[in-house]
Parts: structure tokens; sequence; C-alpha cells
């Protein structure tokens, strides 16, 4: 690295010896005909191309170089270092400072030029790390994140797909072990009519639980692939939840219902069916997480931005600030993945997860609050009401439909 320096160093003071050489010998070619400062201009332009490609010191060197030649062959008396008038002493200094000068400016913008093309590529070389950085760390994330519902798959397999099978499969054994044994005659403990519908039942819960199951997985797959169609027409949001919370019954038989509904709310286009699924979902979540006897909030009310806002409040655990975006991915359940808690209630983890996607789907966003004197879990999303003109013509029309059928 040094021998190199050296090399381009000594290659600089070459040039500029050769740089002044060269145009001393040209401008002499003239003769009389040029002027004294014509050949300094000229010697000058030579001193900044010198410092401007090779740095100041050679620059330096030019600048003496130049002045001794502009001396010895331009200022009278030619021939000598002897200058016989005044004036031309003082152009000869002021030729030596300025091109001196012109030289260090020339270096220094050029040292300047280098540092900044230097930060440039050393700019483009952190970002480029940075930016290799964000790809492995994005990689790595989703690597994380494909573990994770690996993980969760898989817990959701075992738990929600071989245990239904497994009371399944021990039901039917023992129903078929007793029809084998009587047809045999083999001496066996019967099972009484209330055994059988027992069995029977068992079975029909859990192949109803599998049904709910596959039916969720295949929902999901709907939403991801932005295939979820809604079917939307104006309906009456508390006739909705007034029919969900009918549907709920028997889930929220151990909690009190306190229903709050807006005055005058309006209608909303929306699929009727898929907004109940999401009322649904929240009740059966509400009753599962919180305990008997506790009471489960239901509330509509209009808000800003012309959107219709829902909520559902139980007095459950609650569920912690760093879980709460989590428990809309799939197959995550807060008692079983985040929250060791107390008892962990059945279910696929889907239901939220689809319930997200539906609100979505109709441009409103799901989201979950502290409760009521910060005690349990507030689930709360928006939909949007559409178009009020809409709206009126479409219950207009209802009423005709309804006065012809009358």
């Amino acid at each position: 690295m040094w021998r190199e320096l050296f090399e381009k160093k000594r290659t600089g003071y070459a040039l500029a010896v050769f740089g002044i050489a060269a145009a001393t010998g040209t401008l002499k070619l003239f003769g009389t005909h040029i002027n004294s400062t014509t050949v300094a201009i000229v010697l000058l332009l030579v001193v900044l191309f010198i410092a401007t490609l090779w740095g100041s010191k050679p620059a330096i060197l030019a600048s003496l170089l130049g002045m001794a030649c502009f001396n010895f062959f331009f200022l009278p008396p030619v021939g000598t270092f002897t200058i016989r008038d005044p004036d031309n002493l003082v152009a000869l200094f002021a030729f030596l400072i300025t091109a001196i000068t012109a030289g260090q400016l020339s270096s220094r913008a050029r040292r300047r030029a280098e540092e900044a093309n230097a930060g440039r590529r050393e700019i483009e070389r952190l970002y480029k790390e940075l930016q290799d950085a964000f790809e492995s760390a994005s990689q790595a994330k989703a690597i994380q994140q494909s573990e994770r519902l690996k993980s969760a798959l898989l817990d959701a397999v075992t738990h929600d797909l071989r245990t239904p099978l497994t009371s399944i499969k021990a039901s039917v054994t023992t129903l078929l072990d007793e029809l084998h044994a009587n047809a045999k005659g083999e001496e066996m403990i019967e099972l009484d009519r209330e055994g059988r519908q027992e069995m029977l039942e068992v079975i029909d819960e859990e192949a109803d639980r599998l049904n709910r199951f596959i039916e969720g997985l295949v929902e999901l797959a709907r939403i991801e692939a932005g295939e979820m169609h809604l079917r939307r027409h104006w309906a009456s949001i508390e006739e909705i939840v007034e029919m969900t919370l009918e549907r709920a019954a028997l889930l929220t038989r151990e909690h009190k219902i306190d229903v709050q509904f807006e005055d005058e709310l309006p209608v909303a286009r929306v699929d009727e069916k898929a907004v109940a699924e999401v009322v649904y979902t929240l009740l059966d979540n509400a009753a599962k997480y919180s305990p008997p006897g506790t009471t489960i909030r239901v509330s509509a009310e209009r808000a800003r931005d012309e959107m219709i806002e829902l909520s559902v409040e139980d007095e459950g655990q609650g569920i912690p600030p760093p879980l709460r975006e989590r428990v809309f991915d799939k197959f995550f359940r807060a008692m079983r993945d985040g929250d060791s808690g107390v008892g962990q209630p059945t279910g696929t983890g889907m239901g939220l997860a689809i319930a997200q996607g539906i609100v979505e789907a109709h441009g409103g966003r799901i989201w979950i609050e502290d409760g009521t004197n910060k005690v349990g879990s507030r689930f709360v999303f928006t939909l949007p009401i559409g178009d009020d003109e809409q709206a009126m013509k479409s219950l207009e029309f209802k009423s005709l439909e309804s006065g012809v059928k009358g």
C-alpha cells in the first residue's frame, strides 16, 4: 500500500514538471506574439490541472516551477532570473500566491469529493448490510412463525382430532363388543338403554366436534385465499344479535345476559349469517372464559366514520395486553397457549381468526379492551353502515312487499 502511494506521488511530481515544461515550450513557440498575462493564465491552468489530479504537493511544485519559468522565459530581461520592472515583480509574486492558493483549493475540493464518494460507498455498504440483516431477520421471524404455526397445528390435531376420534372409537368398540357377545352367547355385562343412549350421544357430539373443526379449517382457507364472498343486504343489527342470543342460549345458560342497544340504531349493509357467526363466536368465547353466574354484556351503538360498533364483554380473567393480538392467530388459545391459568376450555382456536376475517372482509376491524373496572375482556368490532339512501329504499321495498303479502 505504501509503495503504491509512493509511486503515485512520484508520478504526480513527474507530471508536474512535465506539464510546466510542456506549457512553457508551447508558449515560447509564439515568441513575442503572446503577453505575460496569457502566459500566467496558461501556467495557472496547468497548476489547477495538476492539483485536481495529483493533490496539493505536486501542485505546489508546479507553482514554483511555473513561477521560475515565467520569470526566466517571459519577464524582461528574458533568460535571467533578474526582474527589471517592479511591476513584474509584483505580478510574479501574485502569480505564485494565486497558483499555490488555487492549487490548494482545487486539491481540497478533490479530497472533499473523494471523501464524499467514500462516504456514499460506506452508506451504500451499510444500507446493503442493513437490508441483508432485515431480510435475515424477516426470514428468521417467518421461520419462527412457521414453527409456531406447526406446533399449534400439531397441538390442535392432537386435541381436536385425536380426542373426539378416541371417544368415538371407544364408544363404537363398546357397542360392537356387546353386539358380538350377544350374537355368540358369551357372558358379558350388557348395557342398558341409558348406557347405549349415552354412547350414541358421545358419538354424535364428537362427530359434530370433528365437523366443526373441519368447517373451521375450510373457512380459514377461504378467508386466506380471498375467496370469502359476502352476501350483503340491509339488515337490522338488533335482530341479528337477538337471533344469535337465542342460538347461543345453551352456551350462556349459566350466565346473566345484559343487552344494550342505542336508540334508533341504523340498519347496516352486511352479510347477516356471517355477522351472526362473529357474535356467536364472541358469546361462546365469553361463556367459556368467565365463571358461571357472571354477566355477559352485549352492546351496539353508532360510532364515528359511519360505522356501527358492537361489543361482547365478560367478567373472566381477562387477556394480558401482550396476547391480545395473538388471540386472533390460527389455533391460538390464550388459556392454553399463552396463559397457564386454571382449566382449559375446549375449542379449536380458529373461531377468533375466522371472526377477524369476516369483520375485515366487511371493511371493519376487531380488537380487545379491558372490561369494566379492569375486570374481564371486552371484544369490540366495527361494521360499516353503508349508504343511507339505499337503506331507506330497501326498507320501503320490504314494507311494500310485506303489505302485498298481507
